[in-house]
């Protein structure tokens, strides 16, 4: 059996999932997490710089390279492989401010047809049992913008969406019953917290360090995933 979770950025999937992908890879599926933004710009500017400043890496770091040798790490305490896909975040498509990245699609960014042709094609490779990708907690502009392109790519595939955190712990709770429900076990919530703690360059920025972000993990019962409408 095969697992191929979808990932926006080189920190979703675990962030949000990583209790499910070490669970089936546990059980010997074979797991993969592909993640669509990982392109580098060699000389990052504007808004674009200020996403990797405001993360304490000075500006001659190649940040995208640092992200995709977190993510291999993290992917390495799940049990997963990794895909990196060479699409530009947001903030080298034109979003040039936080608010920004959670507004409507630009007019002129047309990044879901390609993402939904290299998506169609990774899945015929792939040929995966189960698609994981975002619910879109937070209205990234980016989870959108996958979300788009996974209903069109993996429309043949049984897929789920997984509630996009930290996002999910910011507002109310989805409504929806979930299609299903992974319980965190003593040993999952180890692996989730190892896999995320991986990603270090994230976990100031987003949870005030690693001893914060363990016990928000540590805090949860389950991951729920919820069927496309």
């Amino acid at each position: 059996m095969k697992l191929l979770a979808i990932s926006p950025h080189l920190d979703d999937a675990a962030f949000s999932a990583g209790g499910l992908l070490a669970a089936r890879a546990d059980r010997g599926w074979d797991v993969t997490v592909a993640t669509c933004f990982t392109g580098n710009v060699a000389r990052p500017a504007g808004f674009a710089l200020a996403c990797q400043l405001d993360k304490g890496l000075a500006a001659g770091i190649d940040y995208m390279a640092l992200r995709r040798a977190e993510d291999i790490a993290a992917c390495r305490e799940l049990g997963a492989r990794v895909i990196h896909l060479p699409f530009l975040e947001a903030p080298h498509r034109g979003y040039d401010t936080a608010a920004m990245l959670f507004e409507p699609r630009l007019e002129d960014d047309h990044i879901v047809d390609p993402l939904t042709t290299a998506l169609g094609a990774l899945v015929r490779a792939e040929r995966p049992d189960l698609v994981l990708g975002p619910l879109c907690l937070g209205d990234h502009v980016d989870h959108h913008a996958v979300r788009d392109a996974m209903t069109r790519a993996c429309a043949d595939r049984d897929m789920l969406l997984w509630e996009d955190w930290p996002y999910a712990d910011r507002q109310t709770p989805v409504a929806a019953t979930p299609a299903l429900i992974q319980p965190l076990t003593p040993d999952l919530h180890t692996r989730r917290i190892a896999a995320c703690a991986a990603y270090a360059s994230q976990l100031g920025f987003q949870f005030g360090g690693v001893e914060a972000m363990a016990t928000r993990i540590g805090a949860m019962a389950e991951e729920r995933y919820y069927a496309p409408n």
